[in-house]
């Protein structure tokens, strides 16, 4: 997981990344590969969307809901 440092500058840290994936999901609820195909010309790679989603899921911005088997953006 790639944070802003003296290495790495914001816009290549996975923090620049929650705007892109926060207002997609704003929008509405997706499913997690179609959210990925509106927002993958801002990832290098699948795996930096996979750790976007694990922060976001972490500090409580999103929620997955397994039922309908979407990503939901929390207030």
């Amino acid at each position: 997981m790639i944070f802003p440092d003296k290495l790495y500058s914001y816009n290549e840290s996975v923090l620049s990344k929650f705007p892109v994936i926060l207002k997609e999901l704003k929008k509405s609820p997706a499913n997690p590969a179609k959210l990925y195909h509106s927002v993958q010309k801002h990832f290098s790679d699948v795996s930096e969307f996979i750790e976007a989603l694990d922060c976001l899921y972490l500090l409580n911005r999103i929620d997955y809901d397994s039922d309908a088997e979407v990503l939901n953006y929390v207030d």
